[in-house]
C-alpha cells in the first residue's frame, strides 16, 4: 500500500504540472482503481479531482483531436467509477451517450447542483428530511425521478414509496423510472450491472428489481390511493406536489385533511431509518412543507431548500443552457401577468394565506395623478433598515384634506450608505416638510445623519424621532382601517413591479394575519404613517423662511 501511495503522489505531481499529458492522467486513474479496495475514501477523493481536471482537457484546444477524444472517454470511466456512490457522477454518467442538447442534467447542472448536493447529503446520512421548492417547469420532478432510479439500483432489495396529489402524476413517476432503467439511451445498467427488472405493474404503479418481493422496490401511488397492505417504506418516502392546486391551497380545512392523509397514509409507512423527500411548488404556509418547516425548525437533520424564479437583481435563476430553461424576460412577463400573491406563491416560493391578507389590492384606493392644487402638506415616515435583510421604508404622502396620496417611496434593503443617500434625496426632491423616524436601535442615529445632510443642502424637512414599544403585529392591524380609508396608492399602470413602489405594494398586499411573514417593514411603515398623520390632525403645517 505504501508503494502505491508513493506512485500516486508522484503521478499527482506530474499531473499538476502537465495536466494535458494524457498518459500521466490515465495512469493516475488506474492507480485510483488499484487503491480503491484498501482505501476507498482516498480513491474517491483523487477521482473527484480527476473529474474536475479531465473535462477541461476535453475542452482544451491546444490538445489535438485524438488526445481530446481520449480524455473524453477517460472522463466517462471516472464518472462510472463514482456513479454508485456519488449522485452528481451518476447524473452525468447515465446520460453520457445522449446528445448534449437532449440531456437533462448537464444543461441544468450549474443551477441545480445545490439540490444534487443536498440529495447527496441525504443519502450520506447527514440529513433525514429534505424539502425542495422550485417554480413550475424547472425540472424538480425529473430530478426526483433520476434520484429514485439511483436509489433503486443501490438498494434493489429495499422498498420505496413515491406519492403525489393525483394518479396522473404518480403514473409519470412510474413511466419515468421505467424509461431510465430500461431504455438503452441511458446507461443505468452500466452503473448497476446484473440488476434487472423482475416485475412491473402499471395499474398498481410498482416496479420490482433483482427478485420478487411482497413490497416492491418502488410503489407509485397517489395520496388518495389505497396504501393498506400495498407497501412499506424502508429507504425513501418521496412526495411530489401533494397539493392539487389553488382551490385546495385556499381551503384551510382541505389542507388540514391533506396533513392527516400525509401523516396517516404516507408517513406511517416509513420504517426506522427511512429518509424523506418533499418536492413542491409552494401554495400555502399550511401545506405539508410549511408544517414540516414549523415542526422541524432548527433541526440540523432537516433542510428546507427554496429557489425563487428571480434573484435579488431580478434575473432568472433558471436560464439553463441550450434554451431548455426560462430566461429573465419570461419570468418578468409572467410576473406582470399574474396577481402578486400567485406570483409569489408559484414562482418565488413565498406562500401567502389569501384568506388572512390584511390588505387586498381591490380594497385599496387608487389614483393616476395628483390633484392640480397645492397639497396642504407633504409628510413622510421612515422605518430604517436595522440588520440582515430588513428593508428601509420611507413613504412620501401628499396631504389633501383627509386624503394622503402616497406619491413616492424608498423600499430598499441594499447597502446602508446608498440607502441613506436615497433617503436624503427623496426628502429633498419632494420638499417634504416633516418626517418621523422610528427610533429603534439604528433609527435615531440615521435620523440625525439624514437631518444634517438635509440642512447642508438647504432642505426644509424637519425630522423627529419616536420610540415605539407597541407590539408590531397589533400596531399593523389596528391602523389598517385608517390606511384603507385615507391613503391613496398609484394605479398599477403607473409603476413598475420591480421598482421601490412595486415592492412596497407587494409587501403591503401579501402581509397575512394567519401565517409567518417574511417581511413586515411596509405594513409597519404604513402603520407609522397612520399614527403620525393622526397625531398631526388639526395642526396646520406651514412652510416658513429659516431665520438662519
Amino acid at each position: 500500500m505504501n508503494r502505491n501511495i508513493k506512485i500516486i503522489n508522484k503521478l499527482q505531481k506530474i499531473v499538476s504540472e502537465k495536466p494535458h499529458e494524457y498518459q500521466a492522467v490515465s495512469d493516475l486513474f488506474e492507480m485510483v482503481r488499484i487503491v480503491e479496495q484498501d482505501d476507498p475514501k482516498l480513491a474517491r477523493s483523487i477521482n473527484k479531482d480527476l473529474r474536475n481536471l479531465i473535462p477541461r482537457q476535453v475542452r482544451n484546444t491546444k490538445n489535438d483531436l485524438k488526445t481530446r477524444e481520449k480524455f473524453y472517454f477517460l472522463n466517462k470511466r471516472c464518472l462510472l467509477f463514482d456513479a454508485k456512490v456519488d449522485f452528481d457522477a451518476y447524473m452525468q454518467y447515465i446520460e453520457y451517450d445522449r446528445e448534449l442538447e437532449k440531456r437533462f442534467y448537464l444543461p441544468r447542472r450549474k443551477q441545480i447542483f445545490p439540490i444534487v448536493q443536498a440529495l447527496q447529503d441525504l443519502e450520506d446520512d447527514k440529513l433525514d428530511l429534505l424539502t425542495i421548492s422550485m417554480p413550475p417547469g424547472t425540472g424538480k420532478t425529473t430530478l426526483g425521478i433520476f434520484f429514485l432510479t439511483w436509489i433503486m439500483g443501490k438498494y434493489p432489495a429495499s422498498c420505496n414509496l413515491a406519492s403525489a396529489h393525483s394518479a396522473m402524476l404518480t403514473n409519470s413517476f412510474y413511466d419515468g423510472v421505467l424509461s431510465i432503467i430500461t431504455d438503452p439511451e441511458y446507461l443505468w445498467s452500466d452503473v448497476f450491472p446484473g440488476i434487472g427488472i423482475v416485475g412491473t405493474n402499471s395499474k398498481e404503479g410498482t416496479i420490482d428489481l433483482e427478485k420478487r418481493k411482497r413490497f416492491k422496490t418502488l410503489t407509485c401511488r397517489s395520496i388518495d390511493g389505497s396504501l393498506t397492505g400495498a407497501t412499506r417504506c424502508e429507504k425513501y418516502l418521496y412526495a411530489d406536489d401533494l397539493v392539487s392546486g389553488i382551490e385546495e391551497a385556499m381551503s384551510k380545512d382541505r389542507l388540514d385533511k391533506l396533513w392527516e392523509k400525509y401523516t396517516n397514509d404516507l408517513k406511517s409507512r416509513k420504517k426506522l431509518g427511512c429518509k424523506e423527500i418533499h418536492i413542491a411548488t409552494r401554495w400555502s404556509v399550511h401545506d405539508v412543507i410549511g408544517r414540516l418547516e414549523r415542526l422541524y425548525e432548527g433541526d440540523p437533520r432537516a433542510r428546507f431548500l427554496s429557489f425563487p424564479a428571480l434573484n435579488e437583481n431580478d434575473e432568472s435563476n433558471f436560464d439553463y443552457d441550450y434554451g431548455v430553461g426560462f430566461d429573465t424576460k419570461y419570468f418578468l412577463d409572467m410576473r406582470d401577468s399574474l396577481d402578486d400573491v400567485s406570483w409569489r406563491c408559484l414562482f418565488m416560493n413565498e406562500p401567502i394565506e389569501r384568506e388572512g391578507l390584511l390588505y387586498h389590492e381591490d380594497d385599496l384606493r387608487r389614483y393616476f395623478e395628483l390633484p392640480k392644487e397645492e397639497p396642504d402638506a407633504i409628510i413622510a415616515v421612515c422605518d430604517t433598515k436595522d440588520k440582515g435583510k430588513d428593508y428601509a421604508f420611507l413613504p412620501v404622502a401628499y396631504v389633501y384634506g383627509q386624503d394622503y396620496y402616497i406619491e413616492d417611496c424608498i423600499c430598499d434593503n441594499g447597502n446602508p450608505d446608498i440607502v441613506d443617500a436615497r433617503l436624503v434625496d427623496i426628502l429633498l426632491r419632494h420638499k417634504a416638510q416633516m418626517c418621523r423616524f422610528e427610533s429603534n436601535s439604528a433609527g435615531g442615529r440615521i435620523a440625525e445623519k439624514i437631518q444634517e445632510e438635509i440642512k447642508s443642502k438647504n432642505g426644509i424637512t424637519h425630522i423627529t424621532t419616536k420610540y415605539t414599544t407597541q407590539n408590531k403585529e397589533t400596531k399593523i392591524i389596528v391602523n389598517s382601517p385608517w390606511v384603507k380609508e385615507h391613503c391613496l396608492f398609484k394605479h398599477p399602470s403607473c409603476y413598475q413591479k420591480s421598482s421601490d413602489y412595486g415592492r412596497m405594494m407587494n409587501f403591503l398586499c401579501t402581509w397575512t394575519m394567519t401565517g409567518k411573514n417574511k417581511y413586515d417593514d411596509v405594513p409597519d411603515g404604513m402603520a407609522m404613517l397612520a399614527e403620525y398623520a393622526q397625531s398631526l390632525d388639526g395642526a396646520k403645517v406651514e412652510v416658513f423662511q429659516r431665520p438662519f
